[in-house]
């Protein structure tokens, strides 16, 4: 082992003399490429919900989204606790599927049997890695594998392993010995054995698992690198045995890493938070008042008190001028006082005497309620009778903002060591100003209004890369890390910043659900028209689908109205969950089926059949030519859907009397198990109100599906002149054939929408029912929206760490 470690300094020897030929062997520009060294993605394995993950990361700023308890926190929790605070690591964070694994190994402890398992590959790890332009080396020197690399992907892996397995060993045995040993007498003097801490392997481990476990860093063979796999699954490499840990961290003086915590008042100001981090970064307490903001900065970079340079030497002159002139004048003022305290003569002190000496700060000022202010109003126009108003008096949200904008230009002011930063008591300056800054912000939309959302979301990078060495220049390289709830933010940012974290189902009975993580940018990447078109409708309209359990597809306004309406009165069950709506014609609906499958989320289609036949037409010349006209549906007539839905996704069938003969599990689709889809389209209905011999009828579209099976309830509609016809046709009572046709007829040139309206302002909410075929997609959706999220799986979730 020691011979190994001695080839790896000699490799980093040569390495670290290779960079001199480096730095004169590019274009003349000092670089061998166009991009900056950057994280281009990390992959998470066995950490809560992300049991084996990957990540990619945008080059500027990268946004986490997705559904509740999808793994979006527990992503920012896992990169909080690898670069941040090693130590906090709980058994909670172990992927809640490998507890089994644990006891199994505790039960082979105790029975003394040959274990079948090694509790390390069961524990958390991250692998980051870095792409780095050969023009680099000399950053990243101390973590290449070997001398053939020449640029590229670099990795590292962080994970947590076992410390010394036979003392684990040896302490959980003996603890479990005394706990076999407990017992106690019952009521009527049987004995009782008692359930005595540690019953398994698993419950030792929650309370001592940070007594026995470290985290070690370890090189990556960026050869080996294998994309993720089937459903997204992160394909890690294994490590080999012989595998070295870095002496020193790997990422001390390469990486800059701070964080903005949505729990933002957990951590001590200025401390390392967890204690034993290595000095690789720190955390510090959020202040949301700007007063404490201001003086914090004021500590940080400008108080001339600490290493003072010439220009602070007049500040501090004037501050001591001050402090004499003021001790002279309490002198002054308590020498009766202390005359006679000194004459108490107190027992065991000899002439006790007093003396002011005052130490002023300038930070002083700030420190009470009204030390910084608004100023609202200057009714003199000349500045010199201004309105303020304490800074308290501001709402949350504008504190909450300038609270966050505070702390990234700190972060940023750190970095570059601007003024006293870098250079203040105990600061590390033994190196330069590191290549990359990783800056973490999790959920800034608390309490911001969603314009002021909006606004952060566009100008935080702007913010922290606001210096005149970063900017637009290639030297240093700022990512910009955050993960959200918010639609708001989601809607302001670039698509193909956006990593979506997908929900998927246990693979087998014992397991867990996991979390994979989609990179949007290849959904909308290549900007060809059906891309464009989704990008700039949901631009338009609703960026809450990359946060919902759910999503349903309408074909028009009157849908979009009454379909809502319908979920709350007769679907209790669907109304409680996160549902997003979008109204699509459908001609349209099938150019999200890309974005669908990355998503993965439950999808419900209301369509229409959009009948046609085909008609022969000759024209001026003689010629016969065929084309496709709206008909209304019937069966047993060759026509055809001009459904694009129906045609080329789901149920792929275009003759009319396929698809209305379709059985009811056959709207429903798997999609190869990776998510659940229905499609939803008329089928034949009977009228209300008709004789049971009465030929069944095929509606055409929504509405008149509707009023056929709800004549008596919307003859009760009224308001617009739309139900006043409507009402009028009910009321002439004819037969099912006859009275679609005189509703098609009416509804192709009427106002669909104010005829929803007046549905919504029916006296009782309940008595309009959905059409049948609606009420079949819904009913599906809310069976496979629950399953998506079963209150079990809700319950493991939170064991294991929510989000």
């Amino acid at each position: 082992m020691t011979k190994a470690r001695e080839a790896r300094k000699c490799m980093i020897h040569d390495l670290s003399r290779t960079k001199v030929f480096c730095s004169h062997a590019d274009d003349g520009g000092g670089r061998f490429g166009d991009d900056l060294m950057r994280i281009k993605f990390v992959e998470i394995s066995n950490f809560r919900k992300l049991k084996s993950t990957h990540i990619d990361f945008d080059k500027k700023t990268t946004i986490f989204v997705g559904a509740n308890n999808s793994g979006k926190t527990s992503a920012m929790v896992a990169l909080r606790l690898f670069l941040l605070s090693p130590t906090r690591l709980a058994l909670r964070d172990v992927t809640i599927a490998n507890w089994t694994k644990v006891d199994q190994l505790g039960d082979e402890w105790e029975a003394d049997t040959y274990p079948s398992l090694d509790l390390d590959p069961l524990l958390p790890s991250l692998d980051i890695w870095l792409d780095v332009p050969l023009s680099e080396i000399q950053h990243v020197v101390h973590i290449v594998p070997t001398l053939d690399w020449s640029g590229g992907l670099l990795g590292v892996r962080l994970a947590y392993h076992v410390k010394d397995l036979d003392k684990l060993k040896n302490e959980y045995l003996a603890q479990r010995s005394a706990a076999r040993d407990a017992l106690t007498t019952g009521p009527n003097g049987e004995a009782l054995k008692l359930a005595v801490w540690p019953r398994s392997l698993t419950d030792f481990l929650e309370r001592r698992l940070r007594a026995h476990l470290a985290l070690s860093a370890y090189p990556l063979d960026p050869a080996a690198v294998a994309l993720p796999g089937k459903n997204g699954i992160a394909t890690p490499q294994t490590l080999p045995a012989s595998a070295l840990a870095f002496d020193n961290p790997p990422f001390k003086n390469l990486i800059k890493i701070d964080e903005i915590a949505a729990q933002r008042d957990f951590s001590d100001a200025g401390s390392s938070d967890g204690g034993d981090d290595k000095g690789e970064a720190t955390t510090r307490r959020f202040k949301r008042r700007l007063s404490d903001q201001l003086r914090s900065y004021y500590d940080r970079h400008l108080d001339p008190s600490k290493t003072p340079s010439d220009k602070d030497y007049e500040a501090l002159g004037a501050i001591q001028a001050a402090e004499r002139s003021f001790d002279a004048r309490l002198e002054a003022g308590f020498s009766a006082a202390f005359e006679e305290l000194e004459d108490l003569g107190y027992p065991g002190m000899s002439n006790p005497k007093l003396k002011i000496s005052t130490l002023l700060r300038a930070t002083d000022g700030l420190k009470h309620g009204s030390s910084v202010q608004y100023q609202v109003a200057d009714p003199s126009g000349d500045g010199s009778k201004t309105l303020k108003l304490p800074e308290d008096y501001s709402g949350l949200g504008y504190q909450n903002l300038i609270a966050m904008v505070f702390m990234l230009m700190g972060f940023r002011d750190e970095w570059m060591r601007v003024e006293k930063a870098g250079v203040l008591e105990g600061a590390d300056v033994s190196h330069e100003v590191q290549p990359l800054h990783l800056v973490l912000v999790e959920e800034p939309e608390a309490h911001l209004h969603a314009q002021v959302q909006q606004v952060f979301i566009n100008k935080a990078y702007n913010l922290l890369r606001k210096h005149c060495d970063l900017g637009d220049e290639d030297a240093f390289c700022t990512q910009l890390i955050v993960s959200t709830h918010s639609s708001h933010v989601a809607h302001e940012a670039d698509f193909a910043n956006l990593r979506y974290f997908r929900r998927r189902p246990a693979a087998s009975r014992g397991e867990t659900s996991t979390t994979t993580v989609a990179n949007l940018s290849h959904i909308f990447g290549d900007g060809d028209d059906t891309k464009r078109f989704v990008k700039r409708y949901l631009k338009a309209t609703h960026c809450d689908l990359f946060f919902a359990d759910g999503v349903v597809f309408v074909e028009g306004q009157a849908e979009r109205i009454l379909v809502p309406h319908f979920i709350r009165h007769h679907f209790p069950e669907l109304s409680r969950r996160y549902v997003t709506l979008l109204e699509l014609g459908g001609s349209h609906v099938h150019n999200f089926r890309d974005l669908v499958d990355a998503l993965g989320i439950a999808t419900l289609i209301i369509g229409d059949l959009d009948a046609t036949a085909a008609t022969r037409i000759t024209d001026k010349n003689g010629l016969e030519t065929t084309r496709w006209k709206s008909v209304r549906p019937q069966q047993g007539k060759a026509q055809q859907t001009a459904n694009s839905v129906l045609k080329e996704w789901h149920p792929q069938k275009k003759l009319i009397d396929e698809l209305i003969a379709l059985p009811a599990e056959g709207h429903a689709s798997a999609v190869g198990s990776d998510y659940e889809l229905y499609v939803a389209y008329q089928k034949p209905v009977k009228v209300e109100g008709a004789a049971e011999g009465d030929a069944l009828v095929i509606p055409r579209t929504f509405e008149d599906a509707l009023i056929l099976e709800n004549l008596s309830v919307v003859a009760k509609a009224e308001g617009s002149v739309t139900s006043d016809k409507i009402r009028a046709i009910v009321e002439e009572d004819l037969s099912g054939d006859d009275l679609a046709d005189e509703l098609f007829d009416l509804l192709k040139t009427a106002e669909k929408a104010a005829f929803a309206l007046d549905c919504l302002m029916l006296k009782d909410p309940k008595a309009l029912k959905p059409p049948s075929y609606i009420a079949a997609g819904l009913r599906w959706f809310e069976g496979a929206v629950g399953k998506d999220i079963l209150e079990s799986e809700l319950k493991a979730g939170q064991a294991n760490g929510g989000h």
